[in-house]
């Protein structure tokens, strides 16, 4: 049974919008280098506040680094985050932010008045992702959405969620996270999978090109949809870079149950 989702009506009553980039790696860089166009085009529909954006990783840019995410050789030895956050307030005029630290379940434990309004994620370990889950029943008890990207070498999905806390009640239209529907993507038990390469050559043989700019326009476009008509009829979609398909995944109470016992069955 599809529904639609609506755009909470507080969301964009009370100023910008404040978004979390967690991760400012391949797709998170991604990410943050198109948010301005979301920024500007909100304003244009009437947004006037539009967003205000912290990005956080603990990250250095690498060598390697500059072969797959927007980082030269000049960068290298740099936080990751101040790097992109830095390019983008001087071009596009913003004042966005950086935390250049390790995101933790209670990292914004004495910032509960300015928790982010959407949490992106764009992490690659079920730890990060467990932290990310927990820490909206503590310090982000008041976020409204979780858009959580994701890939392997040659396929990624992206779901947006609304977390299970304070501003989000039980009902059947909330919008299921990420971790709700597969609960293995955030199961530290399971293990983690191989490192991040650290030759340019591997990076290239583990991940094929695109896969990151991709999933994150693709998320972004779906975020421009719920802003400016204040609606969605999906939540997040599957890539396949190899086949080229798109599998949207529908606001759907009926699918999201069956595809939760699913995936108990599978860890069974």
């Amino acid at each position: 049974m599809r529904v639609e989702h609506r755009l909470p009506s507080d969301l964009i009553r009370r100023g910008p919008v404040r978004v979390l980039i967690v991760g400012a790696g391949g797709t998170g860089s991604s990410i943050a280098m198109n948010l301005p166009y979301l920024d500007q085009a909100m304003r244009v529909w009437g947004h006037a506040s539009g967003l205000d954006v912290t990005m956080m990783d603990a990250d250095t840019v690498s060598a390697t680094n500059c072969v797959r995410q927007p980082f030269s050789a000049s960068d290298i030895g740099q936080n990751k985050a101040t790097v992109l956050i830095n390019r983008i307030n001087i071009f596009w005029g913003t004042k966005w932010t950086t935390i250049p630290h390790r995101f933790h379940a209670r990292s914004f434990e004495d910032a509960r008045g300015n928790a982010p309004d959407i949490l992106i994620g764009c992490v690659d370990t079920r730890e990060a992702r467990r932290a990310i889950e927990e820490s909206f029943t503590q310090a982000l008890s008041s976020t409204c959405y979780w858009l959580d990207l994701g890939n392997n070498a040659t396929s990624g999905q992206y779901v947006l969620g609304q977390p299970l806390n304070g501003r989000n009640r039980r009902k059947a239209e909330r919008l299921r996270t990420v971790s709700e529907l597969y609960p293995e993507i955030a199961d530290v038990a399971a293990g983690e999978d191989p490192l991040p390469s650290c030759s340019a050559v591997e990076a290239l043989d583990r991940q094929e090109p695109f896969i990151n700019q991709t999933l994150a326009s693709n998320a972004l476009a779906m975020l421009g949809q719920l802003f400016r008509y204040g609606k969605l009829s999906y939540h997040g979609a599957f890539f396949n870079a190899r086949t080229g398909q798109t599998s949207a995944l529908p606001v759907d109470p009926v699918m999201w149950s069956k595809t939760r016992r699913c995936s108990r069955k599978m860890a069974a």
